[in-house]
């Protein structure tokens, strides 16, 4: 079945919140509060400056998401956009499902003249996953991820 990609809106977000369930707890091994998981998709449904979320489907079914964030660069004189909340449905996987949203993110990227990259974190375990993105261009960097969370 061919697939279709569009914006996320409202009415999307029990399944982008299910998706990240999923994805925390076979990336990480860690369940989410479903309140405030729930409420932080909302937020970034509702305003674009905090995310964007991008939908495959397959005969109306979602099967698969990625989430978008901003980053300013200074050096760069221009916007990174983090490609987050990587999420495809375990029988849509292998089928190009995230190439699909990756070329989507890329190709939206490139069309706006004041965006310099994309960049994506990955768990540092899931070979299968740097793999993936490797095979699409995305190249390891020199940067380590720190963070104080929660505060």
């Amino acid at each position: 079945m061919p697939l279709t990609l569009r914006r996320a809106g409202p009415g999307d977000a029990a399944v982008i919140a299910e998706f990240n369930q999923r994805l925390a707890q076979e990336s990480e091994g860690k369940t989410l509060d479903p309140a405030v998981l729930a409420a932080g998709v909302a937020a970034g449904l509702a305003d674009p400056c905090k995310a964007r979320y991008f939908v495959a489907e397959e005969d109306g079914l979602a099967v698969g998401q990625v989430m978008l964030t901003t980053e300013w660069s200074d050096w760069r004189n221009g916007w990174v956009w983090w490609i987050q909340s990587v999420y495809v449905r375990p029988e849509a996987r292998r089928r190009g499902v995230f190439r699909a949203l990756f070329q989507h993110a890329h190709e939206a990227a490139r069309a706006d003249p004041e965006v310099v990259g994309l960049r994506l974190y990955v768990e540092r375990d899931n070979h299968a996953a740097q793999q993936t993105y490797q095979r699409l261009g995305m190249e390891r960097t020199g940067y380590l991820v720190l963070e104080r969370c929660p505060l």
